[in-house]
């Protein structure tokens, strides 16, 4: 199921610290390809279990589904997708870091 979507930043702070990336970082220039993708198909990520969401997220976004795209040298993207009140689909970053930082957030 193909599905385009808006793509947002779930806070200013985050967003902030992905326009302080440089050009060059290979992590922002992952995110930008994430970005696009996720313009042309909300759903592009791999979906995780509902079961292994972090409690923060859920609390915190009151998140019902969560995603996940790889981003190059282990890093991962989350995100979620919802719709906004003309049935627009927005994928809302809510953060990305590397695979230690990701195991850890999931408790791998």
């Amino acid at each position: 199921m193909i599905k385009a979507s808006k793509v947002v930043f779930i806070s200013s702070e985050l967003e902030e610290d992905f326009n302080l990336l440089t050009a060059e970082d290979p992590i922002k220039k992952g995110m930008i390809r994430a970005i696009n993708d996720l313009r042309e198909n909300a759903f592009s990520g791999i979906q995780i279990p509902k079961r292994l969401f972090p409690k923060e997220y859920v609390q915190k976004y009151g998140i019902n589904n969560l995603w996940k795209y790889d981003l190059p040298r282990g890093w991962r993207l989350l995100y979620t997708v919802t719709a906004d009140n003309e049935v627009e689909l927005i994928s809302a970053i809510l953060e990305w870091f590397d695979h230690k930082d990701y195991e850890r957030k999931f408790g791998y």
